[in-house]
């Protein structure tokens, strides 16, 4: 794929990201981009393809809207973003799953692939009804794909893999990474398991369990690569050889997994940029500016600092909702 200096940040409106300096987070001047506006009713994939710009919508959590020309990749797209009580330390396993569309429809007008990186609630939630509306394509571990038959989703829309597959969709390729999910401080994670045939469908988050992880190298014909994942823990040596431009990162935690930050940088040989992700509070609603609980505040500035150190050369993004950047 050609070089156009891919180690360099490049975007359209450099003045209304949210940049960070040494001491901390600096706020953004501007006012974030929207979403491509709705259409009435999901249309078919175009049979041609036209080349644009590429762009990247942070929608919180660990999620991603990417318009590729004519194409749109949603990564673990959670929109609903409903109240579990864990930001407010009264957290209830036996929430309901509860689909917005009031909040979904206006945001996904379209979908040509969702990438899922693991099938907790604030990752895949979501998915099987943007499935349905869209016709989109579903990546994702043998849970995820047996969750989405759970669903009523299609065999035909859902796609297994489990790392190492390359997928070329033509203007842009999509390697998937076995990864792994992150370490509570108990040393344990929330909703273990995997499902390895397909269930009754969920009604509560603890009906979504881990079912393993992934991650993502998206690579656009002409444009950037760009990393993502889901949760903050990494097989290194699953990155060999990706050394993507950008990276999105989830925010660690706590501090049971040992030396996150400098294997996963490392690995993906100092991304010359680095965004946090999954470092906002997802129960509340998607304004801008995202709101960040005390502990993860200090927490993501902990990263920044760390990301500093370990990539001096890498430059911190800390998105905003909904703006579009242009790497």
């Amino acid at each position: 794929m050609p070089s156009i200096d891919r180690r360099r940040f490049l975007r359209d409106a450099a003045a209304t990201t949210a940049l960070v300096s040494a001491g901390g987070l600096a706020a953004g001047t501007a006012t974030p981009a929207q979403a491509a506006a709705p259409t009435p009713t999901a249309a078919a994939a175009p049979s041609t393809r036209r080349r644009g710009a590429v762009s990247f919508r942070w929608w919180g959590t660990a999620g991603w809207r990417v318009d590729i020309g004519d194409r749109t990749v949603l990564v673990d797209p959670y929109l609903s973003r409903i109240d579990t009580g864990l930001f407010t330390g009264a957290f209830k396993t036996a929430t309901p799953l509860t689909v917005r569309p009031d909040v979904i429809d206006p945001r996904v007008d379209r979908a040509t692939t969702v990438l899922v990186t693991h099938t907790h609630w604030d990752h895949f939630m979501d998915v099987p009804y943007i499935a349905g509306r869209t016709g989109a394509r579903v990546f994702g571990t043998l849970t995820a794909y047996h969750l989405g038959l759970a669903y009523g989703v299609p065999s035909t829309q859902l796609s297994p893999v489990k790392g190492g597959e390359l997928l070329d969709f033509g203007d842009h390729t999509v390697e998937v990474v076995g990864s792994l999910h992150s370490r509570n401080p108990s040393y344990s994670l929330a909703f273990p398991g995997v499902r390895v045939s397909q269930p009754a469908q969920p009604a509560t988050i603890a009906d979504l369990p881990e079912g393993d992880t992934l991650g993502y190298l998206l690579r656009v014909e002409g444009g950037p690569s760009v990393y993502f994942t889901g949760a903050s823990d990494v097989a290194e040596r699953n990155l060999t050889g990706l050394a993507p431009d950008v990276a999105m990162v989830a925010l660690q935690n706590a501090t049971t997994t040992g030396d996150y930050l400098p294997r996963l940088l490392a690995g993906l040989d100092y991304p010359k940029v680095v965004v946090p992700v999954h470092y906002d509070n997802f129960e509340t609603p998607l304004q801008n500016p995202p709101v960040v609980a005390p502990t993860d505040r200090t927490r993501l500035n902990d990263m920044i600092a760390a990301v500093r150190r370990i990539s001096p050369r890498s430059r911190v993004l800390v998105p905003e909702y909904e703006t579009a950047y242009h790497f």
